[in-house]
């Protein structure tokens, strides 16, 4: 005997996106403009070598850096406060050297932002949209 089992499709909101796109061209040149401020700072101490930087209208990333060496940002990194965007660019700059959340990943980024876990925990009441 055979049993099926239904399932019951969600459905998922669509978000905006001629609003975000238009605010993402808008904010898109401040953004990168701060983040290449932020990286040249942070990168004066670190010495890291990245490839590319992208800007992007990501719904629940702040940051990344991939594997081959690019780092990404979500353009609304602007709209934050300068102590939170500078964590996030120092937190993915560190992301070159250590490829993920050890120990010495977060001794990294304490040589930059001695109070990461406190920006941390403030970043994270932030919610994306």
């Amino acid at each position: 005997m055979l049993w099926f089992r239904v399932v019951r499709r969600r459905t998922i909101k669509k978000r905006s996106t001629r609003k975000s796109r238009a605010e993402h061209k808008m904010l898109g040149a401040a953004a990168r403009a701060m983040v290449q401020e932020h990286l040249a700072r942070a990168n004066a101490h670190y010495g890291f070598v990245y490839k590319k930087v992208f800007i992007r209208n990501a719904r629940t990333r702040w940051g990344s850096c991939s594997s081959r060496g690019n780092l990404g940002f979500n353009y609304r990194i602007v709209k934050l406060p300068p102590e939170l965007a500078h964590y996030i660019v120092v937190h993915e700059l560190c992301h070159l050297k250590e490829f993920n959340h050890s120990t010495k990943f977060w001794a990294l980024v304490a040589e930059e932002v001695p109070n990461w876990k406190e920006v941390r925990t403030a970043l994270r009441k932030i919610r994306i949209s």
